[in-house]
């Protein structure tokens, strides 16, 4: 794994691209009353500990800046060797690296947990998407 070479104007684009895709898939038109619903949380309000905007906000971008940034390193360690490493190998490294790592670590905890198959697919298929585009992403600009 190298540094050498990293574009991080391509990582801040997919990190962009996620960070507004996520607040997409948790709006409250499309997933975020679902996946509420789906935590046993009907009025669909945060708790008192999770209002807090600083610790929101900035432990998510936090997690999908240093999500883009492992990808980014993981791609371009890849391209390194092979320059014919483009757009679809950077989203099927993303999508290796989404569902084999991002979505498969964090079942066993959610199973265990009590938490339904439902809330850690709207969680975990949001992160799978969000690194395959953002793998293509990478891979094209770096």
């Amino acid at each position: 794994m190298t540094f050498t070479g990293l574009n991080f104007a391509s990582i801040l684009v997919a990190f962009g691209f996620s960070f507004v895709s996520g607040a997409i898939w948790f709006g409250p038109k499309t997933f975020y009353p679902v996946w509420m619903r789906a935590k046993g949380n009907v009025s669909g309000g945060l708790n008192r500990e999770l209002k807090n905007p600083v610790l929101l906000f900035g432990g998510t971008i936090l997690g999908v800046l240093i999500q883009t940034l492992t990808l980014g390193v993981i791609i371009n360690s890849l391209q390194l060797h092979n320059s014919h490493f483009g757009a679809l190998n950077g989203a099927g490294v993303g999508f290796v690296v989404g569902v084999g790592i991002s979505m498969c670590s964090s079942i066993s905890h959610r199973l265990f947990g009590g938490e339904n198959l439902k809330v850690w697919i709207i969680e975990t298929a949001n992160d799978a998407i969000n690194l395959t585009i953002a793998g293509a992403i990478i891979a094209t600009l770096n």
